[in-house]
């Protein structure tokens, strides 16, 4: 009887690949189940083999801690360099587009603030 080792909803697709991998590399026999065509049911990894789901949680486990730690490796190089998105970098690189996103969360802000006042 297969079980989920591993569910693929909002997961970017080098991690799909990095632990599809893993499992190849460790002889984990697997199957993928997909979102459908009208995306209701669960994109998910399955172990078909029993004995072989503690292996496969445990060197996925291993793979998301090194993979977070590198995220955080990633993140502290990046604001050491000064090279960390912010809020005033963002403005920089396009405050036309900045501007109209800002000026639509006030307005979003406004008007249900507004509503909210009225029927109270």
């Amino acid at each position: 009887m297969s079980a989920l080792i591993f569910r693929l909803n909002n997961v970017p697709e080098d991690e799909a690949v990095d632990v599809r991998q893993l499992l190849d590399d460790n002889d984990i026999d697997y199957y993928e189940t997909s979102a459908g065509n009208w995306g209701i049911s669960m994109p998910a990894i399955w172990v078909r083999q029993k004995n072989q789901v503690d292996q496969a949680k445990r060197l996925i486990e291993n793979y998301e801690q090194q993979r977070y730690l590198q995220a955080q490796q990633d993140y502290q190089n990046r604001k050491n360099h000064g090279q960390q998105q912010t809020l005033l970098t963002s403005f920089l690189q396009a405050p036309i587009r900045f501007l109209v996103y800002f000026s639509a969360i006030i307005l979003i802000l406004y008007l249900s603030f507004k509503f909210i006042y009225e029927l109270a």
